[in-house]
């Protein structure tokens, strides 16, 4: 047993392998052990273990979206004229623990009706409730039952908060009619906000999937046949006519760049084959493998094993806009005096048990709607969508904000000045997207587009004019509020009452009304919304969880259709978006899909 960056030779084959150590294939190779010690897994991970200072402490989340960053895949789009003729990079989680160990940490939940609506058997909310409660140690009230006590991830508020923040947002919100609620990761809460929990434990450390579920049971002694290995990329699963035998892989250039020849070697599975590479990588490895769409494989040079259509397409990802705001608050206030170098050196802080270590600088977040009037506004096809979508479901929201103490995103951007700021992004994306190979080598580029802002009736696009003025209500309430950083938000007429405003003195009024937009402020809010919008690192439905004939790639047991002895544990069999951040919903997927394994495994050795 134990961590390899080259694994023994004696390792040939093993009873189950796992594709991919992102966050749901930790979970499922932590469960799989802990149910049969007797079971060999072997887990295969393209990145380096996680075992570092920038993952264990949270404030350095941002180190890990460098453009030389070692622990995040970039993935790159094609340009799209609806954004503006660019093309999006969408970042991954490129190490141990996939994007538990570099996001960012938010605690969200997705809602009842999410989870209700994938229409699975074994899905619902209902059945899935005592896997969110699985995953999870819940660090504050819940009158509601909801939560759990015992679970191997720690959820909490981490040893630094802002609640000065918190307090004036929270106090702004309600005049909007948007009241503060304990819980609002309890399924059911919308049109609210809370003081946001975070996966950071109380002692102020990231609780990602590596570091909570596997690496302790690589440690303790009761797992012999665990074996990780990470620095080695899964090439192609092996196929024995349509039954997965096992995979070949290869180790990753990244970081054995003197090995020249990167020859290739394959182990064996004698029971199960998990594909666990996330929504952009799952799609990529079962097409290298022969498995994906016919003629998406013949352009790609790789022979077709199984025609299944569904593989690749549907993509989605919530979109998201970043608002920085002139403030009041201290220099070693935010997020960003510690990056920034501020409050001392790295080594320092960590040195001294810093406290604001364990923080991402998130104070606030909110799920929110539109009111009846607002949806009216927004035009006769976005009507019809919301009647069809969101009105009989009044859990759903449109949008989440979040406040947080930092400038929100290449701080090459930032004035300098303490920034406070709102990540904002909608969710239920009417439009979709696609990633395929365009060769049979992993090093092959991909054809990748995120169908951002492409929709037919172009409903996103309103969304997010929407959620902007919203936003931008709640914020200029807040007694630290000076103005706007004029630089990233939409250039509106200087004449025009939504232009940017620095005030010099005090907050507005109270009782200051809401901005009117102009049909010309409608235009230029539009326009910019698409040259800034970006990802929320949400990715998934490119194996999406439905039958064979609505583009399905796998069932309710996770078995990829048309091959024995193959599975998918990840993001992508998501059918339907959830409203919430999405690490919470891929750490309860794995819970769910080790359940299923376990029980199948359990039979099959009967």
């Amino acid at each position: 047993m134990g961590l390899y960056t080259k694994l023994p030779g004696a390792v040939d084959e093993v009873d189950v392998i796992i594709a991919g150590g992102g966050t749901a294939g930790c979970v499922v190779a932590s469960r799989l052990a802990d149910a049969h010690p007797a079971l060999s897994i072997l887990l295969i991970e393209g990145g380096s273990n996680n075992e570092m200072p920038t993952i264990e402490y949270p404030a350095f989340f941002m180190s890990h979206l460098a453009p030389d960053s070692k622990t995040n895949l970039f993935y790159m789009a094609k340009q799209s004229s609806e954004v503006a003729d660019r093309a999006l990079i969408m970042p991954a989680g490129g190490v141990l623990g996939g994007g538990s160990s570099t996001n960012m940490m938010m605690y969200s939940r997705a809602q009842r009706s999410d989870w209700d609506s994938w229409k699975a058997p074994g899905w619902s909310a209902d059945d899935m409730l005592p896997f969110l409660k699985k995953l999870e140690t819940y660090h504050g009230k819940d009158e509601k039952g909801v939560h759990g006590n015992d679970g191997p991830i720690h959820i909490s508020r981490g040893t630094y908060n802002l609640s000065k923040i918190a307090d004036e947002c929270i106090a702004a919100a309600s005049k909007l009619g948007w009241p503060e609620v304990e819980d609002l990761s309890d399924l059911d809460s919308v049109n609210a906000l809370w003081r946001a929990k975070r996966f950071i434990s109380p002692d102020g450390k990231r609780q990602d999937a590596a570091s909570c579920y596997l690496h302790p049971r690589i440690r303790d002694g009761k797992h012999p046949n665990l074996h990780v290995l990470v620095e080695s990329q899964v090439i192609r699963i092996l196929l024995d006519e349509k039954k997965a035998v096992g995979v070949e892989f290869r180790p990753n250039p990244l970081f054995h760049p003197d090995d020249t020849n990167q020859v290739s070697r394959s182990v064996k599975a004698r029971k199960l084959v998990i594909a666990s590479c996330g929504a952009c990588g799952t799609p990529s490895l079962l097409e290298r493998s022969g498995i994906g769409e016919k003629n998406v494989l013949e352009r790609a040079g790789v022979p077709v094993v199984v025609d299944l259509p569904g593989v690749g397409n549907g993509y989605e990802d919530h979109h998201l806009l970043g608002y920085p705001y002139l403030n009041t608050l201290a220099p070693t206030d935010t997020l960003d005096g510690l990056v920034l170098g501020r409050m001392g050196s790295y080594e320092d802080l960590v040195k001294n048990n810093e406290k604001m270590l364990g923080w991402n600088g998130q104070e606030v977040q909110a799920k929110v709607r539109p009111t009846d009037a607002e949806v009216a506004a927004l035009g006769p096809e976005f009507q019809k969508a919301w009647d069809k979508e969101f009105k009989e479901y009044p859990d759903k929201p449109l949008g989440i904000i979040n406040v947080i103490a930092g400038f929100p995103g290449d701080l090459r951007l930032a004035t300098g000045d303490p920034c406070l700021a709102v990540t904002a992004f909608t969710v239920y994306p009417f439009s979709r997207g696609h990633i395929h190979i365009t060769g049979p080598n992993v090093g092959d580029p991909v054809d990748f587009e995120t169908g951002f802002f492409a929709d037919e009736g172009q409903l996103d696009i309103k969304k997010h004019m929407w959620l902007y003025k919203k936003q931008r209500e709640v914020i200029r309430r807040m007694t630290s509020y000076r103005g706007e950083m004029a630089q990233c938000h939409p250039p509106f007429a200087a004449n025009s009452s939504a232009a940017s405003v620095k005030l010099s003195e005090g907050p507005l009024p109270a009782d200051v009304p809401d901005i009117e937009y102009s049909a010309e402020d409608e235009v230029v809010l539009e326009k910019w919304l698409r040259e800034n919008v970006s990802t929320t690192w949400h990715s998934l439905g490119t194996c999406k969880m439905l039958p064979q004939a609505e583009r399905g790639v796998v069932d309710s047991t996770l078995s990829v259709y048309g091959v024995q002895g193959l599975k998918i544990a990840d993001l992508s069999i998501a059918p339907r978006n959830v409203a919430a951040n999405t690490n919470d919903t891929a750490l309860a997927v794995g819970e769910r899909a080790a359940d299923i394994f376990i029980k199948e495994l359990a039979l099959n050795s009967a």
